[in-house]
């Protein structure tokens, strides 16, 4: 079987090891007729292509730059920033293979039965997020008042930041994607007619603790979806350095060798090799990865200039609050 993990200590580059990989992958997807294999082949192609011929990113990045101009204005007295990237490889690959973990399972529980290959290949048509955007929210302590918390305050301007966004947006391009949330799993403070396009984890947070609200969007001039997340920067720091990070690790870590437990091994061999190859990953000493412009010191100490691990960046703005002393003056 052939994984990732076979081609992270050669010192190659992030692009020579997909082409390699997917290359490889194909070939044996057509040996052995493994159509999942087939589209997962597929799937690291995309990876590649955004890699290779990321033209479009300027013109897809300037207009979320647009937002950006659009809220230093309406919120001059915001600390805020606007970061994008393209989904690291590593992760790109642990998200695939758990969607593929995920459905087999979640389909043997319901029917008794796994599921044909052209069912676990639909299921894997839903990435809309190997290119993402996160604006990050502060309300400095100079325009706190004592009538609100701080964290109130901050959220009431992420939800009206999340009420102006989709209809910007797609003034210039881009369509929002429905979420499938539930219709009941909301805030208040979401207008009505914006609802069916967002996740909220803010007032409805993952198990782990983690809050942010999601967004998908398909670029109509890009042909290729992305992702908006709107956080507060508590929110971002717990996602990012904090409880959530470490405890989503080991909480996926557990789900998967949960699911192992209900399906015995040689009962289903997408389920198998996506087992293996996520567990590989999940095993990975960073340190001992040989990728060019990839260096690791342990899994904490990390310089990442390729996004294989941590995404490769590319749209960082900041904006810094002005007037921070206008409630002292």
């Amino acid at each position: 079987m052939v994984s990732l993990n076979d081609y992270l200590f050669s010192g190659d580059t992030v692009l020579k090891i997909l082409h390699q990989y997917s290359a490889d992958l194909k070939k044996s997807a057509i040996d052995t007729h493994n159509s999942v294999d087939l589209a997962h082949s597929n799937f690291l192609i995309q990876i590649t292509e955004l890699l290779e011929h990321n033209d479009f990113l300027t013109s897809q990045s300037q207009r979320i730059k647009d937002f950006y101009k659009y809220m230093t204005q309406e919120y001059p007295f915001l600390a805020f920033t606007f970061k994008g990237r393209i989904k690291s490889l590593i992760r790109a690959e642990e998200k695939f293979n758990g969607y593929i973990l995920d459905y087999i399972y979640g389909y043997y529980k319901e029917h008794g039965e796994f599921p044909s290959e052209a069912k676990i290949k639909s299921n894997l048509i839903c990435f809309r997020d190997l290119i993402a955007y996160r604006i990050v929210i502060s309300l400095p302590e100079c325009h706190v008042t004592e009538i609100e918390k701080k964290s109130d305050t901050e959220q009431r301007y992420l939800y009206e930041i999340a009420n102006t966004l989709p209809a910007f947006l797609e003034e210039r391009g881009f369509t929002a994607e429905l979420s499938g949330f539930g219709e009941d799993q909301y805030s208040g403070l979401l207008k009505e007619a914006v609802r069916p396009y967002y996740r909220d984890y803010v007032t409805y947070p993952r198990s782990s603790g983690y809050q942010s609200l999601h967004i998908s969007f398909y670029d109509n001039l890009a042909r290729c979806y992305t992702e908006l997340q709107l956080r507060t920067k508590d929110m971002d720091d717990f996602a990012e350095i904090g409880d959530a990070n470490h405890f989503g690790y080991e909480r996926s870590q557990e789900e998967s060798r949960a699911k192992r437990d209900i399906i015995p091994e040689g009962e289903c061999i997408c389920f198998d090799e996506a087992y293996e190859r996520l567990t590989k990953l999940q095993k990975l000493e960073l340190a001992d990865i040989n990728v060019n412009m990839f260096k690791a010191l342990n899994n904490q100490l990390i310089n990442d200039g390729c996004g294989l691990f941590r995404g490769r960046q590319i749209l960082p703005f900041e904006h810094l609050s002005r007037f921070q002393n206008d409630l002292i003056d």
